[in-house]
């Protein structure tokens, strides 16, 4: 569904995304986990066209969008949850909503009920402004809002950052659910603990680079991988004195 070839992005001078390869297959998960700074974020705007891409390709249903418009490449039904929520703070969850809902064909189709149903906290702060949440549920509405666009692809960029373990696992359980009904993820996480448990395939980014792809559990066992480029501790052996 998703390719990205060699993908090279630039902030001014500074060489941020160096040739990233990455596939997202239909109704799947994919994950691109790594430490801040490595070029995550970059990669999600460059997908959706918010930074311009220098060199390389994104082909979406056989298709090149590098660098088309963000607005065309949403009619794509292509929907992104950004990094830090940006939710628009001055309108209420119901405006929130409305002003990001498309009419989709699917019997499944994610409307304001089913996105209530799903998310009851929302339905409760339904008139609520978007900076009268809390954290937890800007974030929800951030997913909220981009389900609400029906979308095919669906781009989360951090989506656990900074929130509680018990709203963790309701974004987790949420994912599985928008994967079985058929929506394909890019995920892109800092936690990759969260991110093995629910992806089908992960990538580890380095210095705007993919240095490893394996199936998540593979990557969690291994240890050289998760130290070096994640952060992860190796596990402690016990002395025996």
């Amino acid at each position: 569904m998703l390719n990205i070839i060699d993908l090279h992005t630039y902030y001014g001078d500074s060489h941020v995304l160096q040739g990233v390869n990455i596939q997202v297959e239909q109704g799947t998960v994919a994950a691109v986990v790594g430490r801040n700074g490595v070029g995550k974020t970059t990669l999600c705007r460059s997908i959706v066209g918010f930074t311009p891409v220098r060199a390389g390709r994104v082909v979406f249903n056989g298709d090149d969008i590098t660098n088309l418009a963000s607005h065309t490449i949403a009619s794509r039904r292509i929907s992104l949850v950004p990094q830090g929520r940006r939710i628009f703070a001055s309108l209420t969850v119901q405006e929130n909503l409305a002003i990001a809902s498309q009419p989709s064909p699917s019997a499944g189709a994610w409307t304001m009920e089913k996105i209530f149903s799903v998310f009851p906290r929302l339905a409760e702060r339904g008139r609520h402004r978007g900076d009268e949440l809390s954290g937890g549920e800007q974030q929800m509405l951030a997913i909220a809002r981009a389900l609400v666009a029906n979308p095919i692809l669906l781009l989360m960029d951090e989506p656990t950052e900074g929130l509680a373990p018990a709203v963790v696992a309701t974004v987790g359980r949420l994912i599985r659910r928008v994967k079985d009904e058929g929506t394909s993820i890019l995920l892109v996480e800092q936690n990759a603990a969260f991110a093995v448990q629910v992806s089908d395939i992960a990538y580890v980014m380095s210095k705007g680079t993919i240095v490893h792809s394996s199936d998540p559990r593979a990557l969690w066992r291994n240890e050289e991988i998760k130290t070096q480029f994640l952060g992860v501790p190796p596990p402690r052996t016990l002395r025996r004195d």
